[in-house]
């Protein structure tokens, strides 16, 4: 038997405005303050997306789902910070991931960060990323779930590719994206659970 998965709308490129400061920046993102839409900025450029709507909802609230049932029965102490605001002035970049989570107590920013890919194109979201400290990040995009940790210090920090994750130890990555790809919420939770309990 073969599943169906979740249908994927055509892709569309994010508008990019550079050469802007810091505070050009934030008062741009005060007038542009609306639903469907958001904004990052990395080294003078803003970007502004378009939310792709019902699929990337889907696959963001999904991969949520899963997540937080596996970080639940594996006793993490975790705190889901969602599309939570991550910004520094001092190191001028501003994201709000997807879905995003500390994974133990007295976080100032998430350990891991989600991003659901229904855009091309774009700001470097790992350096972004890089430049908070954030020491995992998980790019969905077309079914296929990539990894990349966080490695070195100070000035050599980087992000490197990794094919299961040390943030989230023992979750089973096949598993989790065929999951993710279910069309029917309550079967994919179902099947997730199963396999867990087992």
């Amino acid at each position: 038997m073969t599943l169906a998965t979740i249908a994927t709308p055509k892709k569309e490129s994010p508008f990019l405005f550079k050469g802007m400061t810091w505070r050009e920046f934030k008062a741009v993102e005060q007038l542009l303050d609306r639903p469907g839409y958001r904004l990052s900025f990395l080294d003078g450029v803003l970007e502004i997306r378009r939310m792709p709507g019902e699929p990337y909802k889907t696959v963001k609230q999904r991969i949520g789902a899963l997540l937080e049932l596996y970080l639940l029965m594996a006793g993490f102490d975790f705190t889901p910070t969602g599309s939570m605001t991550l910004e520094s002035e001092g190191v001028a970049v501003k994201r709000e991931a997807d879905e995003s989570y500390k994974l133990a107590p007295g976080r100032t920013y998430p350990d891991l960060a989600i991003e659901v890919v229904f855009t091309s194109g774009g700001i470097n979201k790992l350096e972004v990323y890089k430049r908070l400290n954030i020491k995992e990040v998980w790019f969905w995009e077309d079914g296929v779930l990539e990894l990349y940790h966080l490695r070195g210090e100070g000035k050599k920090l980087r992000y490197e590719q990794i094919t299961s994750s040390e943030e989230v130890k023992g979750i089973d990555l096949d598993l989790l994206l065929r999951c993710i790809t279910m069309v029917n919420h309550v079967d994919a939770i179902k099947t997730f659970q199963k396999v867990l309990q087992n």
